[in-house]
């Protein structure tokens, strides 16, 4: 199932993703009451068409987001970077949340770096505390296509990653969340991420050195994981900033990340 949140008539609305369009949920609360309600969805025959909705982030209000550093092989290898012997993990802001079809933006004076990362992302549906990895998968309420939008000269001069990955709309999630019902192995997915119509990373998610089972036991072992909870799982290589030349976002540049059976997520950048 493809659960969104959406926009209209200024309001919230949570849909299930049909051929016709939205399916509108008969629901009083965001993505993470839904969740923490554990309950099926009550679909009303309200229908609305995507080209009707703007699109939400599809949790706006995590207690985390979670990234990992280096987790797959050839994107440490382009860094030079040593592999990780646990999982490396920072933090992104949840103000830095941002939606499919709203702009990425930034003030030039602050950073002129900005790169893209695609990754998959990991909605948490329960707390968990000290899960095993035998147990990990049960606590996975499902899974979204992420930008994990980096300003580079901020992430490597501050000599720690919270601030250049933090910044307003720096963390495009969507368009929607697939129940992880429906994705039984997230390790057999095809990642890429197009920069103006040029693929720029082709890869798969059964490359990442920490799977998702050992990164949630990881985390859950270190603190509470919570319902609506997002962990960005790492890109593969491609990113601009390794390229010779490098290359960087800039104003009026479409970014597009897309996840194998999630979907496509496609943001504009727009400086000032």
């Amino acid at each position: 199932m493809k659960i969104a949140q959406f926009y209209y008539k200024n309001r919230v609305h949570l849909g299930v993703i049909e051929a016709n369009g939205i399916a509108v949920i008969d629901f009083d609360g965001d993505m993470v009451d839904f969740i923490k309600c554990g309950e099926p969805p009550e679909i009303s025959s309200k229908t609305i068409s995507l080209e009707e909705v703007k699109w939400a982030a599809p949790v706006s209000r995590p207690s985390k987001i979670i990234g990992l550093g280096l987790n797959y092989k050839d994107h440490a290898e382009e860094s030079k970077g040593k592999i990780p012997e646990v999982p490396l993990i920072f933090a992104k802001f949840p103000n830095s949340l941002n939606a499919h079809n709203e702009p990425i933006t930034w003030d030039v004076t602050l950073t002129r770096k900005v790169d893209f990362e695609v990754e998959l992302a990991v909605i948490i549906g329960e707390k968990v505390r000290d899960c095993p990895e035998s147990e990990a998968m049960k606590a996975i309420f499902g899974y979204t296509c992420a930008n994990d939008v980096s300003a580079r000269d901020l992430q490597f001069g501050d000599g720690q990653w919270v601030r250049g990955k933090s910044l307003d709309t720096f963390c495009p999630l969507g368009p929607w969340i697939v129940t992880a019902d429906e994705l039984p192995d997230p390790h057999s997915l095809k990642i890429r991420c197009w920069l103006n119509g040029r693929l720029m990373q082709d890869s798969h998610t059964s490359l990442m050195i920490f799977r998702i089972p050992s990164v949630v036991s990881f985390l859950s072992h270190n603190f509470t994981l919570l319902p609506g909870d997002v962990i960005l799982t790492g890109t593969p290589s491609g990113v601009g900033v390794f390229r010779d030349p490098s290359i960087y976002m800039k104003d009026g540049d479409e970014v597009a990340v897309e996840v194998e059976r999630i979907g496509r997520l496609v943001n504009i950048c727009r400086t000032s």
